[in-house]
């Protein structure tokens, strides 16, 4: 009994020191989610400045569009007036214009399909967040659960039943020590009261006689 009793200790003492190691696991799991959540709201400021380029580069096709058709329009004009000059300056807007727009629409392109793969990458973090909050929860009550688990044992193992067993069995020989002196107290009451003492005299008598008789 000794033995396992030393050999639990030690065991015991190896435990705690290595827990003692470790960071508090409920203040770990916080700083996981709040790092989670930090990833996913920088997640959240990328998207929003994608959707700005996406807008801005909207923006840019349309005058870039505007201009096309506005130079094209003015070279044709200057064409049917013989203004030659005017014309080559208009198609050489026009061209440049041209060459803008399709930059424009390539980086636009590009743009949504950065944006497509971040609204992926962001509803992946989301779900991984949630998936996290739930494993908090189930942790950190199960951590509860353990540490109360484990408190209980050490409650019990430092309980000593035979103190109370040996402390009940004072108290009840002390009962029944206070029982049987009542009870001979009452006894002996009994044979000092008058009625009984002449009826046991009286048997007395009788016994005496019928001694003689035989």
């Amino acid at each position: 009994m000794g033995i396992w009793n030393r050999v639990k200790r030690i065991v015991s003492a190896d435990v705690h020191e290595t827990l003692d190691k470790l960071e508090n696991p409920v203040s770990m799991l916080k700083q996981y989610l709040r790092e989670t959540e930090q990833q996913v709201e920088q997640a959240r400021q990328a998207l929003a400045q994608q959707l700005y380029l996406e807008k801005k580069y909207e923006t840019l096709i349309a005058e870039a569009e505007g201009v096309v058709v506005k130079r094209a329009r003015q070279a044709e004009l200057a064409v049917s007036r013989g203004e030659d000059q005017m014309a080559k300056l208009a198609l050489q807007e026009k061209l440049v214009a041209e060459n803008k727009l399709s930059l424009y629409r390539t980086s636009y392109e590009q743009t949504k399909q950065q944006t497509a793969a971040l609204h992926q990458q962001i509803d992946q973090l989301q779900e991984k967040y949630q998936e996290l909050q739930f494993k908090n929860l189930v942790l950190v009550s199960r951590l509860h659960a353990a540490k109360t688990q484990q408190q209980n044992r050490e409650l019990l193992t430092s309980f000593h039943a035979e103190n109370a067993v040996k402390g009940f069995a004072r108290v009840e020989a002390y009962v029944q020590k206070l029982e049987a002196q009542a009870a001979a107290s009452e006894y002996f009451s009994a044979l000092g009261t008058p009625v009984q003492h002449v009826e046991l005299q009286e048997e007395v008598q009788k016994q005496l006689e019928q001694l003689k008789a035989k």
